[in-house]
């Protein structure tokens, strides 16, 4: 009897008390089978966890980040380049021309060049001069008809001309006749404000030229000047003198 009570006590002690209620492993449902202690589960993450209020705040910081660089990508305006040196009165062609895309600061901003994604208006003349890689300005376009222009080649002196002389600036022409001996000639000016269509390069792979060509531009319906520039030219050494 009392060896009966001993072994039954060990036997419980090595199965454990029971939790809440629930009997012990070494305990059966009356057909020889244990029953097996319930599952523990982790418990759940609540809504109210720092680390998720946190981690949701990132990821929509990244969303509007990311939204917000996508439309500003797209924030460009297409003006018109000068491709070329162009000099006041020329008459534009997108031949000339290239299309640049650029973020400007404002819409008055971009508002002041005229949009390359539009057609020329009509009879385009430039009002000033640009130089090639300069966008081209509202302001410097103008319109009506250019007035026809005779070209005349000046053969001046290297020292007689600006070394920075270039096409659409406007000069005058001067003249140093040839006086007699003894005498001290006195200069002319036989073209006043002409505008310059072409100053060729001089010189060549062997040296720099003596004189340099400079082509300047008259109105056709001017000829009484144009003689009597001329005449005078072939009888003297000329000077351009640039103006402002």
């Amino acid at each position: 009897m009392m060896s009966s009570v001993i072994a039954a006590s060990r036997q419980q002690s090595l199965a454990g008390p029971p939790v809440h209620g629930v009997p012990a492993a070494s305990e059966d449902r009356g057909d020889g089978v244990p029953v097996s202690p319930p599952a523990a589960r982790a418990p759940g993450r609540s809504w109210r966890d720092p680390r998720l209020v946190v981690g949701v705040v990132i990821v929509a910081v990244s969303v509007l980040l990311g939204s917000r660089l996508l439309a500003s990508a797209d924030d460009t305006v297409a003006v018109w380049s000068v491709a070329v040196d162009l000099s006041a009165g020329s008459v534009l062609s997108t031949a000339e021309l290239e299309r640049v895309d650029l973020r400007f600061g404002t819409p008055e901003v971009a508002g002041r060049y005229l949009p390359a994604d539009a057609a020329l208006p009509g009879g385009s003349v430039l009002t000033r001069d640009l130089v090639a890689g300069e966008l081209l300005p509202r302001a410097a376009v103008g319109t009506g008809k250019v007035a026809d222009l005779v070209e005349v080649p000046i053969a001046v002196a290297a020292e007689a001309v600006p070394a920075t002389l270039r096409a659409g600036e406007v000069v005058d022409v001067w003249v140093t006749p040839a006086g007699l001996a003894g005498e001290v000639p006195r200069a002319l000016r036989v073209l006043d404000q002409v505008r310059v269509v072409a100053v060729p390069r001089s010189g060549s792979a062997l040296g720099p030229s003596a004189t340099r060509q400079v082509v300047v531009g008259l109105e056709a319906g001017d000829e009484s000047r144009l003689a009597t520039a001329l005449a005078r030219l072939s009888d003297g050494t000329a000077v351009i003198v640039r103006r402002g």
